[in-house]
């Protein structure tokens, strides 16, 4: 499907998938609205800490083992997009702490990986998340793009149906968000995701360590305050925070660093899309006028750039790129009979 220039574009969720769409499409003549309920920052995207981080998601992540050369081409892309936008990124690396059985579990990973043993993973990145998603939302903005505080409800070309009641003339939607959107509401194929609820503890600890460390069962990500990281509580969507699912992380956290203050620590909550094989769902989907930019897992703000240029080139008719294939979003349809 090719959609000329100028076409009304509407995007469901203002994460770093959504927003960096926005700003891909606004800035290539594209008339974008982008329509998320959530107030700024208070989603996924937001509650993440920002890594960008191939080689610590294909050791610790075994859905994401098989995809990391994948998510390096993403993180290439990176350094460019980030001057664009005159971001920061933080490249002090991942640090491998813990017991000596378990470091010699992730030497073993990192030998299954075809890598090196190594106590500093030093290709593995990661930017401050909520100043981010504020730059992008002005750079959308000053590129044209439009954010509105409201739920979609529905779709068909030429007809979006919003929260209250509203109703909206687009050409095309966007999906780049994903509570709320499965079982295949606004397109079949999101009948595949399945939620993830993660929550992150955070305190004003202070360190002049910039690199991330990694630990069993835990990350310590510095950073405007220290984050740490993450649950990942499968098939809960909820927003509640949950201090039994935060013992074992803060059990985790203690571990490394015995003299860590975390009775105030702030728990922040958020909820992410996976699909079985940990990939987003990016391409046309079967429901007419309907293009997918969902499901990233924890790799949001990795894939953010590559994924506003694959849906970029779906839009204009052109090659999506050699990741089109890994990421199709309708390779989870069952096959016809």
């Amino acid at each position: 499907m090719n959609v000329q220039t100028g076409a009304r574009i509407a995007v469901a969720g203002a994460g770093a998938l959504g927003s960096a769409v926005a700003l891909r499409l606004a800035r290539a003549g594209f008339s974008v609205t982008v329509f998320d309920s959530a107030p700024s920052g208070e989603n996924a995207s937001g509650v993440a800490a920002g890594m960008l981080a191939p080689v610590s998601e294909a050791l610790f992540d075994p859905v994401s083992r098989d995809h990391l050369d994948l998510m390096r081409r993403a993180r290439d892309l990176w350094p460019a997009f980030a001057e664009d936008l005159g971001l920061e990124i933080v490249r002090a690396g991942v640090r491998i702490e813990g017991s000596e059985s378990w470091r010699g579990q992730v030497d073993r990973r990192l030998r299954d990986l075809g890598l090196p043993s190594a106590a500093t993973i030093a290709e593995d990145w990661r930017i401050e998340a909520r100043p981010a998603l504020r730059t992008l939302r002005a750079a959308a903005e000053a590129a044209g793009a439009r954010f509105e505080a409201r739920l979609v409800e529905s779709f068909a070309p030429g007809v979006l149906r919003l929260s209250g009641g509203g109703v909206e003339a687009f050409d095309v939607l966007v999906l780049a968000t994903g509570p709320g959107v499965r079982a295949g509401r606004l397109a079949p194929e999101t009948a595949a995701l399945a939620p993830i609820k993660g929550q992150i503890l955070r305190t004003d600890a202070a360190t002049d360590d910039p690199a991330v460390v990694r630990g069993e069962g835990v990350y310590l990500a510095p950073g405007e305050t220290l984050a740490v990281g993450a649950t990942m509580e499968v098939g809960r969507d909820d927003l509640s925070p949950d201090a039994s699912a935060t013992q074992a992380l803060r059990a985790a956290a203690w571990a490394l660093r015995p003299d860590l203050d975390l009775g105030q620590a702030e728990v922040e909550v958020g909820v992410r899309v996976t699909t079985p094989d940990g990939l987003p769902l990016v391409g046309w989907s079967a429901a007419p006028g309907v293009l997918l930019a969902v499901g990233a897992r924890r790799n949001g703000w990795l894939l953010a750039p590559l994924v506003a240029d694959m849906v970029a080139a779906y839009l204009n008719g052109d090659n999506p790129g050699p990741d089109a294939d890994a990421m199709d979003a309708r390779r989870f349809e069952e096959p016809e009979t």
